[in-house]
């Protein structure tokens, strides 16, 4: 992060916290009550979690409230309540989200918990959140079992409720919704030999095992390797695929943050991926470019998952938060920009619906009937206590679910480029530059 990016993030920070609690906003138009709405609002700003999401999910959520505020915030009752989102840093680790969830509710008095990125966190997090009828929306962890343990029965685990309500919802899409965009499109490509490289979480180790079935389900040769969050030294490990027989055709990377970012360059500085005979398939992150391409500076040809809507499919709401995300950090707005963005709008909305911020049922029977358009898409949660039946065969995930997160493959083909100019290669439908892949060392 350069020094004037720096300097405009805490310059934004701080007129949010200088904002006027009580009585009269900044521009004099709104009056406010003096008793604040407050959420808790997940990111990872230490190591070992990803700090460079971390501090713009962070600045995410400071300008969902800061938008809300600037229209007069949260209506309730037809009087005005500011709202403050308190972020807190989860570090990646459970323990850390566990002791986040309890210092929100017993000290700071938060009426909902909103944001996440690691699916370990989140796991740990909610349930605290739940049993203190904390209204929880995670933008961002992709664990199944976030959301398919609040049903009755799902694999034998014991549920999130057995009567009541259930106040855990998610906005980011399930691992095995990613996992089936992945598969399809190694399918696609006729590859049949891949690497797994995974780490050693509640997210990586659910993910690898799904898209590692769904593969072998298809007759494709599966390897995988896990590793610890954290680890610098992968040469042992490549050392290993560099001594294989025949190199693989594709190596999937579900290592977040810079973990991830180590193992893709250690692979292209020993030239196994990218390369003419091995496919580098990275996670989300890679789609930062601009820490991408300062990690892994021999990266180019590696393709990335990709959530959220493209530039493309901006509405009118994800263009207003795109120009705002590029003022302060340059670039387009990634879905771990939008995401939390719209995790704060979305339960900002249920609070206004419901008119209530210390109502926790009313406000989760709100969010369960959402029908409302934000940056990354029209918000609507197709099963819950509103509609508690899941047709035969649905995944269990699905309850408290947002059903239509966009998942697509994403491949860069020049040195430096931004994501903005990078090729959607799959689904055929998003295809950008009429190819599903580019080969090592040409131009679409």
């Amino acid at each position: 992060m350069n020094v004037k990016k720096l300097f405009l993030l805490i310059c934004a920070a701080l007129l949010i916290v200088l904002t006027p609690i009580g009585g009269v906003y900044a521009d004099g138009h709104c009056e406010f009550a003096d008793e604040v709405i407050k959420f808790g609002g997940i990111a990872p700003l230490s190591p070992p979690g990803a700090t460079g999401p971390g501090v713009i999910i962070d600045w995410a959520f400071q300008q969902a409230a800061a938008d809300i505020n600037a229209d007069c915030g949260i209506d309730i009752a037809g009087v005005n309540h500011q709202l403050e989102v308190i972020t807190g840093d989860s570090e990646g680790i459970s323990e850390r989200g566990q002791a986040l969830a309890e210092r929100w509710i017993f000290e700071d008095g938060v009426h909902g918990v909103v944001g996440g990125y690691h699916s370990a966190v989140a796991l740990a997090m909610m349930k605290v959140t739940q049993e203190n009828r904390i209204p929880t929306l995670f933008a961002g962890p992709w664990n199944d079992n976030i959301t398919a343990n609040g049903i009755r029965e799902f694999e034998g685990r014991s549920p999130r409720i057995e009567d009541g309500v259930d106040y855990i919802f998610r906005t980011s899409p399930a691992n095995s919704m990613v996992a089936v965009v992945a598969v399809e499109w190694i399918i696609e490509r006729g590859l049949d030999d891949v690497i797994i490289m995974t780490e050693n979480t509640d997210y990586g180790i659910p993910a690898a095992a799904d898209e590692k079935a769904r593969l072998e389900a298809a007759g494709i040769k599966v390897e995988q390797y896990n590793f610890e969050l954290g680890t610098e030294d992968f040469v042992p490990i490549l050392n290993r695929v560099l001594t294989r027989p025949e190199p693989p055709d594709v190596i999937r990377v579900l290592v977040t943050g810079e973990t991830g970012f180590n193992l893709c360059q250690q692979m292209a500085e020993l030239g196994i991926a990218p390369s003419a005979d091995t496919i580098c398939y990275a996670e989300t992150y890679a789609g930062e470019s601009e820490q991408f391409w300062a990690a892994v500076p021999d990266g180019n040809y590696c393709a990335f998952t990709r959530t959220g809507a493209t530039p493309a499919l901006f509405g009118e709401i994800a263009t207003e938060v795109n120009a705002k995300y590029t003022e302060t950090w340059g670039g387009v707005a990634p879905s771990f920009a939008l995401e939390p963005y719209d995790s704060v709008r979305l339960l900002a909305h249920a609070i206004d619906v419901a008119d209530t911020f210390t109502d926790a049922d009313a406000i989760v029977a709100a969010l369960e009937t959402s029908d409302v358009e934000l940056a990354q898409g029209r918000y609507y949660f197709k099963y819950g206590s509103h509609n508690p039946d899941l047709p035969a065969g649905a995944p269990p995930f699905l309850w408290h679910q947002w059903p239509d997160p966009i998942v697509t493959v994403v491949q860069y083909f020049e040195q430096g480029q931004s994501a903005l100019d990078a090729a959607v290669i799959y689904p055929p439908q998003f295809q950008t530059h009429g190819t599903s892949y580019i080969e090592y060392g040409s131009s679409p």
